[in-house]
């Protein structure tokens, strides 16, 4: 039998994680590429806040360069959501000490 003190630290560790997990959803990362020219913001890690493109560092560019212009922005993007489930499996670890918790993966 579980003592109440097991469970009341199960409770609380529950909650934090809740707490996390939410915190986690709302975190923005940025990103860029291309020296900046062009820049990815991606809320919670899997959404896509914002792209933008610096017109500047363009100018210099055949317009018809389209391929050059979408890598960087792929490549801006997938940084910013790297950053983004970086910074979600460190929160997660700081509450959950390094445990493996089924269905707790970021």
């Amino acid at each position: 039998m579980m003592n109440r003190n097991m469970l009341r630290q199960a409770q609380a560790m529950q909650k934090k994680i809740q707490e996390v997990q939410e915190e986690i959803a709302q975190a923005t990362t940025e990103a860029s590429a291309g020296g900046g020219a062009v820049k990815a913001t991606v809320i919670g890690g899997t959404q896509i806040e914002s792209i933008e493109i610096n017109p500047e560092a363009f100018d210099h560019i055949d317009p018809d360069d389209l391929e050059m212009i979408q890598d960087m922005v792929t490549a801006a993007t997938n940084q910013a959501i790297e950053q983004s489930q970086e910074l979600a499996a460190q929160k997660m670890q700081s509450i959950t000490g390094g445990l493996n918790i089924p269905g707790l993966s970021f």
